[in-house]
């Protein structure tokens, strides 16, 4: 079959927020083609409930890396890191200047201006304070469909959906673009100077998942065949409360930020058997424990200790998707089962977001550049694909810029990083003696 022919600058394969942050920070100049596997909101970042971390202060460092390299059982690559913290506070600033509604305190409770005081905070496990910024219980699509939508008004970007990675494309060892395959059955040859993969996780390949069904990791396959390096392809984290239904297909989440909000989790014998607020490798094997000893399918999550108005202010997706269950979470305790969550390992990257291969980036959850470790910390998956995204798309421009430009633009990103938003100079010294700290 004959094969046509596309040219552009770049290639991204996915539109998920990696994708999508990434061709907003890719020059306007530059010709970019988007594809994706399915339809342009099945991706697993419009299903993101709990929300998404940020850096409070300087004096949240060091807890913050704590809690990231814990919950990840300190196989985490502490430059990858050190390298999410402090970008998190730029990155929920240009979320903000995109549309992003999170939720805000009331104005009366306020004690300034910094993002810290406008925004309210929840907690989930292994969390050893409030950090996470959130909309309702649909954090995910509210970033993914604000970034959307910007994209869809930028002139130089093609988006192709329906349209299959099935390969990549070599010239003298190096990518410089991909094989594709429409909806049709036609065949695509996408040539470029740099490709970036941002085409998710790996939960189509089990039975039981609350990923997308078309999430198979291509990016692996092909990593495999052309001998790109690949890293802790065993590190899949399962996630502790999906809803129990008999029913094929996706499992739905119960976010972890429902039991940072006081949600509890009982046996058959409706009695507490955990702390639910452990990391979430630690609190499935705790639930498959007890269901294995009770021989039962699940268990039960109860929120009873949450007051209706947060349940409905909160987490109103959660309470009309179980309602439509049968269930009332208002009322009564909802059934509970561990699924495949998310995929920790994957094409390995440096730190901007490079793989082995020349000009081939990979980002999110194709992406392994060491954040999680072992097991990723609650709602830093989102942070995580943002923040690399936009390294892999600066590294991408830097390299189209004379030498002296790069350096220049390196310069001012290391002084921004390093002095984010509403950090004082003293306090930027203190972290960056945690940095070389924790780093070194």
């Amino acid at each position: 079959m004959e094969k046509a022919e596309l040219r552009a600058d770049v290639v991204i394969v996915g539109t998920g927020v990696g994708g999508l942050f990434s061709a907003l920070n890719l020059p306007r100049k530059q010709k970019i083609i988007m594809i994706t596997k399915s339809d342009l909101e099945s991706s697993d970042s419009f299903l993101a409930q709990g929300g998404i971390c940020m850096l409070h202060d300087a004096e949240d460092y060091d807890n913050y890396f704590e809690d990231t390299m814990k919950a990840g059982h300190y196989e985490n690559r502490k430059e990858s890191v050190d390298l999410m913290i402090r970008g998190s506070r730029e990155i929920i600033s240009d979320l903000i200047g995109y549309g992003v509604d999170f939720q805000k305190t009331e104005e009366r409770d306020r004690k300034g201006n910094n993002l810290e005081d406008v925004y309210a905070f929840t907690r989930e496990g292994a969390h050893s304070r409030p950090r996470i910024l959130f909309h309702e219980d649909i954090t995910g699509k509210e970033i993914t469909s604000k970034l959307l939508a910007q994209v869809k008004q930028l002139e130089n970007v093609t988006i192709y959906e329906y349209t299959t990675m099935k390969d990549i494309l070599i010239e003298d060892g190096a990518c410089c673009g991909i094989l594709a395959e429409t909806k049709s059955g036609e065949m695509l040859k996408i040539y470029v100077k740099d490709t970036i993969w941002a085409s998710g996780g790996i939960g189509g390949r089990y039975q039981h998942s609350t990923n997308f069904s078309h999430l198979t990791g291509d990016a692996l396959d092909i990593s495999e065949k052309h001998g790109i390096r690949l890293e802790h392809l065993d590190y899949v984290q399962i996630h502790p409360t999906t809803l129990y239904s008999k029913k094929p297909g996706r499992r739905f989440l119960i976010s972890e930020s429902v039991r940072g909000e006081g949600a509890i989790l009982l046996n058959a014998k409706k009695e507490r058997f955990v702390n639910e607020l452990l990391p979430r490798d630690v609190v499935t094997k705790a639930i498959r424990e007890e269901m294995e000893k009770e021989g039962s399918d699940h268990v039960w999550l109860s929120m009873e200790n949450i007051d209706k108005e947060t349940i409905l202010k909160h987490f109103p997706n959660i309470y009309q998707h179980c309602l439509e269950e049968g269930y009332d979470v208002t009322k009564e305790p909802i059934p509970v089962v561990p699924a495949q969550h998310y995929f920790m390992g994957g094409v390995w990257v440096d730190s901007d977001s490079h793989t082995s291969m020349g000009h081939l980036y990979a980002v999110g959850e194709t992406s392994c550049n060491g954040v999680h470790g072992a097991n990723r910390l609650a709602s830093n998956s989102l942070l995580e694909s943002l923040v690399f995204a936009k390294r892999a798309a600066r590294k991408i421009t830097g390299e189209t810029m004379n030498q002296n430009m790069d350096q220049e633009t390196d310069a001012q990103d290391r002084r921004k990083t390093a002095n984010p938003d509403g950090i004082t100079e003293t306090e930027t010294q203190t972290a960056k003696e945690n940095v070389k700290k924790h780093v070194a």
